[in-house]
């Protein structure tokens, strides 16, 4: 397969064992586990059970029995085969590059690492055609990643060309060192001219693909937005993360109401536009036509240089498609 070369080294599989709380006793096998392996559709817990991956008690059981208080559940997880991943002669948009660190400029469709269902054609491909070897402290197939952009999103993130760069990169990241900035479009008005959103998210209940925010059990999530320009049905902001969860901007923006134009998985196309006067209707299919991708932009990165200590802060104008609408949006035409 191009891109990626299977490692013959087998490796060994993960067990899990669970307990029921009284609280989770009467539920159905299948939907206990897709709540405590969180990582896991129902649908992959499903394939599991029916591989004979999970015992109750000792012994295979069925998708549909109910757990009870003193059950042993042991959950055992075949690892992926590592792979060898191979450079791919991929454009990049370099924005600035030296020996410890490269910051690009990602085009939208494009995915930051290899992952299901994205097993060439990524980022990290394109950075080791470029570089070479980069850290992989994180695992082989987020080489040099520091900070990752949703496939549909444009803009900055930095990389990390050094074990000693990535450490300290990360390092920002988790004391909220890194000061990240987006540009957006999003459906309608906002209440206020600017805000804090604090909502805690985690993986929806609904489809383990996507997030929502949750009202326990979550990880705290805070996402700071002001409003530069209002349009007839629409508004353009600028949203600071304060944390960088899954997903977080376009979650935190449908949770009030106001998703992403363009978005596909949060609300930001048929609906809102359905919802719409004809008078508008038509004008605002026409501009979603013309955005194949949600509108929103890794528009300004800032952090302290890894080897100098010096505070270093780039910008990236929206892609050629979100600019046009903003355009468009902006001489009403």
């Amino acid at each position: 397969m191009p891109g990626i070369s299977p490692d013959p080294a087998a490796p060994t599989p993960i067990s899990k064992v669970h307990p029921v709380p009284t609280s989770r006793a009467g539920e159905r096998l299948d939907r206990f586990l897709t709540e405590v392996e969180r990582s896991l559709s129902r649908s992959a817990v499903q394939q599991l059970i029916d591989a004979g991956c999970v015992r109750v008690n000792g012994a295979p059981a069925r998708a549909s029995r109910r757990v009870k208080v003193g059950d042993r559940i042991e959950v055992t997880r075949p690892r992926r085969v590592p792979t060898r991943l191979l450079p791919e002669d991929i454009p990049l948009d370099v924005v600035y590059e030296d020996e410890a660190l490269a910051v690009i400029a990602k085009p939208a469709g494009m995915v930051v690492h290899p992952a299901v269902g994205h097993r060439t054609g990524t980022l990290v491909h394109a950075l080791l055609h470029r570089y070479g070897p980069l850290p992989s402290a994180a695992g082989l197939e987020r080489a040099g990643i520091v900070h990752r952009i949703d496939k549909g999103t444009s803009g900055l993130l930095v990389v990390a060309r050094t074990e000693a760069s990535h450490r300290d990169l990360s390092r920002q990241l988790e004391v909220r060192d890194v000061r990240r900035v987006y540009r957006a479009l999003v459906w309608g008005r906002m209440r206020e001219l600017q805000g804090r959103i604090e909502a805690p998210l985690a993986r929806s209940a609904r489809d383990r693909k996507k997030f929502a925010v949750v009202s326990r059990g979550g990880r705290f999530a805070a996402t700071r937005y002001h409003v530069e320009r209002t349009f007839d049905y629409l508004s353009e902001l600028t949203l600071t993360l304060e944390t960088g969860r899954t997903h977080q901007i376009r979650v935190h923006l449908a949770h009030l109401g106001h998703p992403v134009f363009g978005d596909p998985e949060y609300g930001g196309r048929r609906g809102p536009l359905l919802r719409l006067p004809p008078a508008h209707r038509a004008r605002a299919a026409l501009l979603l036509s013309d955005l194949d991708h949600q509108a929103l932009h890794a528009e300004r990165l800032e952090f302290r240089h890894p080897e100098t200590g010096e505070l270093t802060q780039f910008t990236c104008p929206v892609p050629p498609d979100f600019a046009a609408v903003l355009r468009a949006l902006a001489c009403g035409c």
